[in-house]
């Protein structure tokens, strides 16, 4: 049946064991090359799924961060103006330096007018200058969004005793 070759037993012929072991091996090859085939395009389908939902991702981010800048321009707008306005001597005076401090400041983040208008209470016999500051910023525009976004900041500024009294 089986000879000798250095040692080791060698069979001559084949059992039905081992011709379902071939048999089972060829088919599990060929399964492999079936799908790895199938599987041959899906990266491709894949980026193309998720490239753009990652760049609407990101524009997003961009939105969202102009926004938050935005939010810092106006509050930081508001600080200045209510400095410039609490050094003058007057209170036309004082508005007028508001507005165009706010202006300044906001020229390159507002896509509309900057209003700024005195909330705190008198001029004569006030301690404070109290202005609200607002401007619409682009933001969400970029993406397509029409949503309205107006920013509003408030800041306070203690008035000037030495400016008002030579006055």
């Amino acid at each position: 049946m089986g000879g000798t070759r250095r040692g080791r037993v060698v069979a001559s012929v084949r059992t039905p064991a081992s011709v379902r072991t071939v048999a089972s091996g060829l088919a599990r090859a060929l399964r492999r090359r079936v799908t790895a085939a199938s599987d041959r395009g899906l990266s491709t389908i894949e980026v193309v799924i998720l490239a753009p939902v990652m760049i609407l991702f990101i524009l997003v981010l961009v939105a969202f961060g102009q926004l938050v800048d935005g939010r810092g321009a106006v509050d930081g707008a508001a600080r200045d103006a209510a400095r410039a306005g609490s050094i003058q001597k007057d209170l036309g005076t004082a508005l007028s330096e508001a507005k165009a401090a706010a202006q300044a400041d906001l020229a390159d983040v507002c896509s509309g007018p900057v209003t700024v208008r005195q909330t705190s209470a008198g001029w004569t016999d006030a301690e404070f200058f109290t202005v609200e500051v607002s401007c619409r910023i682009r933001g969400l525009a970029m993406l397509g969004l029409d949503v309205p976004t107006t920013l509003t900041g408030t800041s306070t500024s203690p008035l000037d005793p030495f400016k008002r009294k030579t006055a």
